[in-house]
């Protein structure tokens, strides 16, 4: 079978091995579509923390189960799966926080993923696609991470959300905290995402913070108070850094963007509005039940998603176009016969 391989920053090469052997308790997948994502670009970038090469990428997921012996599962089926392997076994998985597992393996990111014609997996993880098609189903695994932040703000309708970062992530986060009924005000150096924000998704107010002043901004959409809630899915240091200005009294901050740096701000001011700080990991089978739950209810489209489309075949040579932002990406998708 082919496969794509990450083997060093900047190259991706295409090649050729056996085909899996699938063992007892694993299933065969042919892979469908694989949905590229902020990871892969920092992996394919050098800057994807926590990452070894070379490695096959590849973590947003649409398959047909070809064979093994899970339960309620037929040859054809259309599935996705949960890419987040957890041990069962430490104080996380204990807890059933299984998306931030203290040996987790990331498939895609600390061990190869399916950027390749055919995947073996452990059965544990695999969801079926309750009449998703694969476009949707390669959807399902970035929107879980959106979905698991908001629920780590505890979204209401009696918030204003800031979303730093609307990539696709972002977009995720502006779908999620609207569907929870909040006021939502999005963020980004983008103007052309920014208006798909508005246009497209229903984001009350845009900022852009090259041409604007953030918390100006931010006092005349709130009337003062400034956002309940700020999400970061920049994962840029100095976007996350200047956050902490953003913030109302008694607000919460989630850091859903990765950098490989540290975090500075005030104590006083931090302490003084008794903000809440947290981080967002992956996600849990919760949120993907849930996803999978709104994508059926019609109530995230993913047509507004996916704007870019390459063959495995044509996938190298595309790339760089992707990760340009003049050629206004929101999501790519790699499609495989």
């Amino acid at each position: 079978m082919k496969y794509i391989v990450c083997e060093k920053p900047q190259e991706f090469l295409i090649k050729e091995k056996e085909m899996p052997v699938r063992k007892e308790g694993e299933v065969l997948l042919k892979i469908r579509k694989i949905g590229v994502c902020g990871t892969d670009i920092h992996a394919f970038g050098g800057t994807q923390p926590f990452f070894e090469y070379p490695r096959i990428l590849g973590h947003e997921l649409a398959a047909e189960y070809i064979e093994g012996e899970a339960p309620g599962f037929k040859k054809g089926d259309k599935v996705t799966f949960i890419p987040y392997f957890h041990c069962g076994k430490c104080i996380a998985c204990t807890n059933g926080l299984t998306n931030c597992c203290a040996n987790i393996k990331v498939f895609g990111v600390h061990i190869d993923g399916g950027m390749a014609e055919y995947i073996s997996v452990p059965e544990q993880y695999l969801l079926h696609g309750q009449g998703l098609d694969y476009d949707q189903l390669a959807l399902v695994e970035p929107l879980a991470i959106a979905a698991h932040g908001v629920r780590r703000a505890a979204v209401t309708a009696k918030d204003t959300v800031l979303v730093m970062g609307v990539g696709p992530i972002g977009i995720g986060l502006i779908n999620f905290a609207k569907i929870a009924g909040a006021k939502v005000i999005a963020m980004d150096i983008n103007q052309y995402r920014l208006n798909f924000c508005k246009e497209e998704l229903g984001a009350d107010e845009i900022i852009n913070p090259m041409t604007e002043d953030v918390v100006e901004k931010l006092k005349e959409y709130t009337n003062g108070n400034m956002p309940t809630v700020v999400i970061d899915a920049t994962g840029n240091r100095n976007v996350m850094n200047s956050a902490f200005n953003y913030i109302s009294h008694g607000g919460r901050f989630v850091l859903v963007g990765l950098q490989k740096g540290e975090l500075a701000f005030s104590h006083p001011e931090f302490h003084k509005r008794e903000s809440t700080l947290m981080s967002s990991r992956n996600a849990t089978t919760e949120d993907f039940e849930y996803v999978i739950e709104c994508l059926k209810a019609g109530k995230i489209d993913p047509s507004k998603y996916i704007t870019h489309r390459a063959n495995f075949e044509d996938m190298i040579g595309e790339f760089g176009k992707w990760i340009d932002p003049k050629n206004n990406v929101i999501k790519a998708l790699i499609e495989l016969d």
